[in-house]
């Protein structure tokens, strides 16, 4: 037993964990991020009903709340470098940059400081600790919401310090235990969606607002200009929809093969003619993070490419400096540069690496 901290959000998954440590007999106290509101009254971030939510989770169980601004830490780490990759051609993934630097990061130091063992979270994940003090992480029991992938980049000497409540339950079983206690939120919606934008808003959108939106060509892998665009930042390698640009085949829409950051120009294909533009058999990887004893040399894993996708088998390369290739068994769809790739072995998380560009240029000419 100890005294355990609850990082509750306002959704129903962190107030169960609150209650599952109470039946467990620790000491709980809960905290309340605040990250992010509104910069000019459009509503986008839903703060004030996560507060709310979050303070009669606490009050309807019992136990100490209070709220800690990590506004302008997650300004820095969070908000600002999504804007910059995107910026730069890239696709940074906000949830990673959130668990490794606020939650796992900045809060995991306010709460140790603040004479609490551990911090306790609602991610479906499960951690495993041995005698001798090792941790390992691993994916949650529940498939459908396992979130161990966005903990890839989390630093491994933080776990000992972790807690996951709910890992070992499904969300229809979460749902039951906060139906049956009564929890004042239990029929919350889940978010599906970047949490500081609320859903009211789309990523799109949001960095319309921050980035400039510079029109430039559509074009053809061989230069052959189709149309404009109306700023690359609201383009996604493998996009289907949306491009704005006429298909002349039946039953085939052109694919975003690529976004040429350096021309201002997006590069498009019709995907039975993307080929290796498209699908790749191999990545580098930069940024790699071990959640296990630093692993060297060629290792067969599993991976996950994204969030939502299987688990695929692969064969990776560990380099130096935090680098390594990693090679497919079967080819990926649309993998682009900043994006995370998580690796395992069985159901545990063993770290993960941040693409880079990715080792297949498209092949185009100049127009004419």
């Amino acid at each position: 037993m100890g005294r355990v901290c609850v990082a509750i959000s306002g959704g129903v998954d962190s107030a169960v964990a609150v209650h599952l440590l109470l039946k467990q007999g620790h000491a709980v106290e809960t905290v309340h991020m605040r990250t992010w509101q509104s910069e000019d009254g459009a509503g986008e971030c839903p703060w004030r009903e996560d507060l709310e939510s979050a303070r009669s989770v606490a009050e309807f169980l019992g136990v100490p709340f209070r709220v800690v601004s990590m506004m302008s830490h997650y300004r820095n780490c969070v908000v600002d470098p999504l804007i910059g990759g995107y910026a730069g051609g890239i696709t940074p993934n906000p949830d990673m940059l959130c668990n490794r630097h606020i939650k796992f990061g900045r809060l995991l130091e306010n709460v140790l400081e603040s004479g609490c063992d551990f911090l306790a979270t609602g991610h479906y994940c499960r951690l495993k600790r041995r005698c001798g003090g090792e941790c390992s992480l691993h994916s949650g029991l529940d498939g459908t919401k396992d979130q161990s992938y966005f903990l890839a980049a989390v630093r491994r000497e933080v776990l000992p310090s972790l807690l996951f409540p709910i890992g070992n339950l499904t969300k229809v079983q979460v749902r039951a235990i906060a139906r049956t206690v009564g929890l004042p939120n239990a029929g919350r919606r889940d978010s599906q969606d970047i949490c500081f934008l609320g859903g009211k808003i789309s990523i799109r959108d949001f960095l319309g607002r921050h980035l400039a939106a510079s029109p430039g060509d559509i074009v053809t892998r061989d230069g052959r200009l189709l149309g404009q665009h109306r700023g690359l930042f609201r383009y996604t390698i493998g996009q289907r929809r949306g491009i704005g640009v006429p298909s002349n085949r039946d039953f085939e829409n052109y694919v975003v093969i690529d976004r040429d950051v350096h021309h201002n120009r997006l590069v498009v294909a019709f995907e039975s003619d993307a080929g290796n533009d498209l699908w790749t058999s191999e990545a580098n990887l930069h940024s790699v993070n071990f959640l296990c004893a630093p692993l060297s040399g060629c290792r067969k894993l599993s991976a996950k490419t994204r969030y939502r996708d299987a688990s695929v088998p692969v064969t990776v390369t560990f380099g130096h400096s935090g680098t390594a290739h990693v090679a497919f068994v079967r080819p990926e769809r649309a993998l682009a540069a900043g994006q995370t790739l998580a690796f395992y072995r069985g159901s545990r998380l063993l770290g993960g690496g941040i693409y880079e560009s990715m080792p297949r240029e498209p092949q185009w000419r100049e127009p004419q």
